[in-house]
């Protein structure tokens, strides 16, 4: 039998190594069958891997793929800058449209253009997949055969969620005038309508309480801005926290169409 300490050191180095989350089922594989390690060993080592991490710069979470170690949010302004790339910039329809199919799901593209108003562009729709973010789910059973849209489990890994039960509820969200700027969807007058996506969950509720007729958690209808307007991207020095990432993503502009 693997003594526990070292037992540790091994969870905490393939985890370290891997570069994605990993399950107790995928550390439990790095084991022969002489080496007599169970679950409930890998799920002891992870809590007090994570123990260790309290007073660290980095903590050791479960997202829908399993665990991984990330950087802290306290020391995240330091640490994002080794990231030269720019950050992904997105619009503020493409925001809308991932609370929507975050919060509706599954849902098709004629759905949320009959809640937001305007029409979906093609782009957004696009760049959500190309981030698998958001996958086809299956087709509503009407005429036409709409395409139904659902979250992906990148999706929850990317806002540390281990399930969509973990998605804010709006009624959580009250007072609009102290949220986070970096995560608001209304920005200064003189600023353009842009966000960038952060991988904070209350984000998306943040940005569906801003928008009208969210009365209560149980109406999770998320009626967008019906000026059709494309929204001009600026820059910004934000990116994901996560440990293993080493720069962001390219940049990415959407435009309401």
């Amino acid at each position: 039998m693997i003594e526990f300490e070292l037992l540790k050191r091994i969870v905490e180095a393939a985890l370290l190594a891997a570069g994605n989350p990993l399950t107790t089922t995928q550390l439990l594989a790095l084991f022969g069958e002489n080496e007599a390690t169970s679950h409930d060993d890998i799920a002891r080592a992870i809590e007090s891997l994570q123990a260790d991490c309290e007073t660290r710069g980095i903590e050791l979470v479960e997202v829908a793929s399993g665990f991984r170690y990330q950087v802290r949010r306290d020391v995240h302004a330091w640490v994002a800058r080794l990231w030269t790339e720019r950050p992904s910039r997105y619009s503020r329809a493409l925001l809308e449209t991932l609370a929507l199919i975050a919060y509706r799901q599954p849902i098709t593209r004629g759905e949320i253009e009959q809640i937001r108003g305007v029409a979906v562009s093609t782009h957004i729709i696009k760049t959500l997949e190309e981030r698998e973010w958001i996958r086809v789910v299956g087709h509503r059973d009407v005429p036409g055969k709409p395409t139904l849209f659902g979250t992906t489990r990148g999706f929850l890994d990317y806002f540390n969620l281990k399930s969509l039960d973990e998605l804010p509820s709006l009624g959580e969200i009250r007072d609009i005038e102290d949220l986070d700027p970096q995560l608001a969807l209304g920005p200064p007058a003189d600023e353009a309508l842009a966000v960038v996506v952060d991988n904070d969950a209350q984000g998306l509720a943040e940005a569906a309480a801003q928008l009208p007729n969210n009365e209560s958690p149980e109406d999770d209808v998320i009626p967008g801005d019906t000026d059709p307007q494309p929204a001009e991207l600026a820059e910004t020095n934000s990116s994901s926290p996560i440990l293993s990432a080493s720069a962001t993503d390219a940049d990415t502009t959407e435009q309401d169409a």
